[in-house]
């Protein structure tokens, strides 16, 4: 019987193990070419789920550029079970008349946010302009897998809170 010699043994073992893995790397990198990047037809996609925060974002914005109805419009839009467009457009109607009295919209600064639970949300914003501010809060509801609007107010009347909560023992 012939006698191995287990260096060469060894040797030769990961000399091969060198020599496969190689080879392998190699057809690995080219045994799937890359496909050529070509255009898809135009499928309609599902619009993309807003956050809350990207929603009021959209509203300013339309605040701002568009005015007061396209902006209501718009944040009412995302609850189908706002259907009242009497209501809706009387609040327009108001909100439209206290904008123009307080002047040019100029900003925004968040005031307050309170996350009652993972799918109830509260903002409220000062609403700045040139003359005078007014307070926007938001409430948003996620049902499912969206938020949606569940409660907008509007109101001008944060300095007579603040001067309120300024009085000595918060007592009149």
């Amino acid at each position: 019987m012939k006698k191995i010699n287990t260096k060469r043994f060894f040797f030769g073992l990961i000399l091969m193990t060198g020599i496969i893995c190689s080879l392998y790397d190699a057809n690995a990198q080219t045994a799937t070419p890359a496909k050529p990047v070509t255009a898809k037809p135009a499928v309609a996609k599902a619009p993309a789920v807003k956050s809350a925060t990207a929603i009021i974002d959209t509203f300013f914005k339309k605040y701002k550029d568009d005015g007061t109805s396209p902006a209501i419009d718009y944040l009412f839009a995302t609850n189908k079970l706002f259907t009242d467009s009497v209501q809706i457009g009387v609040l327009k109607g108001k909100l439209d008349a206290l904008r123009q009295s307080v002047g040019t919209y100029t900003g925004k600064e968040l005031i307050a946010q309170k996350i009652a639970a993972p799918s109830l949300v509260f903002y409220s914003y000062l609403v700045k302009h040139e003359k005078s501010p007014i307070r926007f809060t938001f409430m948003f509801y996620k049902p499912k897998n969206e938020w949606v609007l569940y409660r907008f107010k509007y109101d001008d009347q944060m300095d007579t809170e603040l001067e309120d909560a300024g009085k000595i023992n918060n007592k009149h």
